[in-house]
């Protein structure tokens, strides 16, 4: 049979305030009606004795601890287990009821934009540590072919370069078509739309074509590689790999930013190319300019500079791209949340860094006279 939670009122010898008596269980299952009964006590009571209390929970403890601060009471007979949950209970409650004083606007903004610069300093710190141990990595590898691991080298060329094939060419040929009729329309206030092809050939080779390559193999591969890594962080594989003597940076690492290196130039020159092409195909019908007659002319007017300058910002575009999913992917811990922040990240830091990389080398190479 159940044994239900109740109390009794008893005055002291003095005929002064009377002590509330609580007996019985006092668990969840047991308390039944008593917080009601309890609220319709009015006699004035002085403290609360616990000795006839056979357990106790929780919410018990919630309770008693209540109705005693409610009514400013003393708690006595407690046993040991009664006294360390009141005792949790209350400081639970001070905690929550004493938050913090907010500090004024000013003071808070200068405390989060310090808090901030320190976070950006130590992330500085790590990346060119990470980008340290990839070198040594590299070093190893060049020592040592058979380390190279070849396969993941192939399977990640395959998802960095020819899987992105018709995306990044359905972007290219898009963008070409955009530049050639939003060209030709401002160029025919001048009556100058044969400039078209110059504008749209070396565009399209020199900058647009690497940029947004760079832009979609940020967005597509380097939050894969962020997304793999912090995965295989959770599930303790890459742990595991240190554990039985296999260095994660080799194996997991140097394939991806190799395998990106080297598809990188390949997928920029074929973006341009169909870029030039979406731009020769709309000048077709836009300028009567025949579509072989754009091609033609585009070899003429665009420069081999434009053609070594893609392939030189090429390589340098994909290792910070691989770069950054690696890193994030690596700085994964915790619970799988962290896994959807840290490729937020690495997309947000890839694409932010190309795109300051690409103003950096527009202005170097115009200084060096490859204009």
């Amino acid at each position: 049979m159940r044994e239900w939670a109740d109390f009794t009122l008893s005055e002291n010898d003095q005929g002064g305030a009377a002590t509330l008596a609580l007996k019985g269980s006092l668990r969840v299952h047991s308390l039944g009606d008593l917080d009601t009964r309890l609220g319709h006590v009015d006699s004035q009571v002085s403290r609360i004795d616990l000795s006839q209390v056979t357990d106790i929970d929780t919410t018990g403890a919630w309770l008693v601890t209540r109705f005693a601060k409610q009514h400013n009471l003393e708690i006595v007979g407690e046993s040991d287990k009664a006294r360390r949950l009141v005792a949790a209970i209350g400081d639970m409650d001070e905690s929550n009821a004493a938050p913090e004083p907010q500090l004024p606007f000013v003071t808070r903004t200068l405390a989060e934009l310090g808090d901030l610069m320190a976070q950006w300093g130590c992330g500085i710190v790590k990346i060119v540590g990470f980008l340290g141990q990839l070198m040594v990595a590299f070093g190893n590898v060049i020592r040592h072919p058979s380390r190279l691991r070849g396969t993941s080298l192939v399977f990640h060329m395959q998802y960095v370069g020819i899987n992105a094939l018709w995306i990044v060419g359905l972007m290219s040929f898009l963008i070409g078509i955009v530049i050639a009729q939003q060209g030709a329309v401002q160029l025919a206030q001048f009556g100058a739309e044969i400039y078209t092809i110059n504008l749209t050939g070396r565009l399209s080779m020199r900058e647009l074509g690497i940029l947004m390559t760079a832009i979609m193999v940020a967005g597509r591969s380097g939050s894969a590689f962020a997304a793999q890594i912090g995965t295989m962080k959770l599930t303790e594989e890459v742990d595991a790999m240190r554990t039985i003597g296999v260095s994660p940076m080799e194996a997991l690492v140097v394939p991806r930013v190799l395998a990106s290196m080297i598809m990188m130039p390949l997928l920029g020159f074929y973006s341009a190319v169909l870029a030039i092409i979406g731009g020769a195909f709309i000048s077709n019908f836009a300028l009567d300019i025949p579509f072989f007659t754009f091609l033609q002319r585009t070899q003429e007017v665009v420069p081999m500079t434009d053609f070594y300058i893609a392939l030189i910002k090429a390589p340098v575009f994909a290792l910070v791209i691989a770069l950054a999913g690696c890193y994030q992917g690596m700085q994964v811990s915790g619970n799988a949340e962290e896994v959807g922040t840290r490729t937020t990240q690495a997309v947000v830091t890839a694409i932010f860094t190309v795109i300051v990389l690409d103003a950096f080398f527009a202005v170097f190479f115009t200084k060096i006279g490859w204009s």
